[in-house]
């Protein structure tokens, strides 16, 4: 039901009231655009006009403040506080301007407003990683180490991502990695392992095995891909051994399905895995020219793909590429195997395996298999090998050599499937 005004003058008044109450909404419309306008400039006149406007907004001051605090011109640290005090009495649970007002506080050497700026702002927002990292930091230049390292903790613990420049920053406080770990670091895959590329990094070869022990214990999900940067390491120190058991471990904890021979000593012999790049998965070359490298899912001899080399028969290529890490054990014979398969290869100088194995005096030796040729169905490749009786560390690689003949250029195809390494016992002295 509508109610229409009994008289004419009540119906003037009402549009009067109207009137003011629209002229009114209007007024601090345009003033608070005005003062949004301002203080977006940025400029000194521009945040002092906005809190002329606007001297109810906290906001306003909030900039202001900052603006004395971090202008580089005319930096001016006592008007700072008295403008993040002022936005303080109007939102006083502003975390952020009590961080700055903490900031402005230790810049002039007031240790304890500063603190308690510090406290202010973690009351206001009490699960802010941002906040008791801020925080921490402020300790560890005050030299309180433990309340420090608890903070920090905090803010690792509700943002896992910060434990890299955590773990940094305590480590070079107390260079004792484990203890740092402890009182930082939560338990989170992703922290661990940036923990030990930061070790790994800087040579603390034992530190970070003992922080991939604490990895292990929380079964993560895992992909070998994760750890090739910690096993690539190890095998540069010939570590051999250490490298192979974190790699299987990481297997393990990760849902690849391969289809290696039982005890072959090369992993992903098949090339299912699509993990590579290094560590105990195959490497491959960033460019060759005149060989292109890919799986192909069409012609494998079996899983669900091959890798497949096409040449193009306009160069005379040396590859040496397409290479995977072995441990062998000292003085045992293998029996190295593969499938592969030639379409039109052309050439003098084929495509073939090479196994390349370093003593524990950093000796090396290899021997080459025959190579590959022409055209084949799927074939089979076997040869006996021998390492040396003082040798953990091997290589085998698919490459193919520089041909000096008179058909030097190779064209054509080949895939390879199915490589294994199988110990099939000691060797006779």
């Amino acid at each position: 039901m509508l109610l229409r005004p009994a008289t004419p003058a009540v119906r003037i008044a009402l549009l009067a009231v109207s009137a003011v109450v629209a002229f009114g909404l209007a007024f601090f419309s345009i003033r608070n655009a005005l003062a949004v306008q301002q203080a977006e400039t940025g400029t000194r006149a521009g945040l002092q006009t906005a809190v002329r406007l606007e001297p109810g907004d906290f906001n306003n001051w909030y900039l202001l403040g900052r603006y004395w605090q971090y202008s580089l011109d005319e930096a001016n640290p006592s008007l700072a506080i008295a403008n993040l005090r002022r936005a303080l009495s109007l939102n006083p649970r502003a975390a952020d301007v009590w961080l700055d007002l903490a900031a402005v506080y230790e810049y002039q050497g007031d240790i304890s407003a500063a603190r308690d700026a510090f406290l202010q702002a973690r009351k206001a927002y009490p699960i802010s990683a941002a906040i008791s990292w801020q925080y921490g930091n402020f300790l560890l230049r005050q030299d309180q180490v433990d309340a420090a390292f608890a903070e920090i903790r905090r803010a690792t613990y509700i943002e896992p991502k910060r434990s890299a420049e955590a773990f940094s920053r305590c480590w070079r406080i107390n260079p004792d990695a484990n203890a740092v770990v402890d009182a930082v670091i939560p338990p989170d895959r992703d922290a661990y392992l940036v923990v030990m590329r930061e070790l790994a990094f800087s040579n603390e070869v034992s530190a970070a095995l003992g922080v991939w022990q604490r990895l292990l214990a929380i079964h993560p999900r895992m992909n070998p891909s994760d750890i090739i940067f910690f096993t690539d390491l190890l095998i540069q120190r010939h570590r051999v051994d250490e490298a192979r058991r974190i790699w299987d471990q990481a297997a393990r904890l990760s849902q690849i399905t391969l289809n290696d021979p039982p005890n072959s000593v090369l992993w992903d012999g098949g090339f299912e895995s699509n993990v590579s790049g290094g560590g105990f998965a195959w490497a491959f070359p960033v460019a060759s020219t005149g060989v292109q490298s890919a799986f192909d899912t069409r012609q494998k001899h079996s899983g669900k793909q091959s890798l497949r080399l096409f040449f193009d028969g306009r160069h005379n290529t040396s590859y040496d590429g397409v290479c995977n890490n072995l441990y062998v054990q000292p003085g045992t014979t293998y029996r190295f195997s593969a499938w592969l398969r030639a379409q039109a290869l052309t050439t003098d100088e084929g495509v073939r395996f090479r196994l390349q194995s370093w003593s524990d005096r950093g000796a090396s030796s290899y021997v080459d298999s025959q190579d590959t040729r022409g055209t084949q169905p799927w074939t089979s490749m076997e040869m006996s090998w021998t390492p040396g009786d003082d040798v953990r560390q091997a290589r085998v690689c698919i490459l193919r050599i520089a041909s000096r003949g008179m058909n030097p250029h190779i064209q054509g195809t080949i895939w390879v499937d199915d490589v294994a390494v199988v110990p099939v016992g000691k060797s006779q002295p």
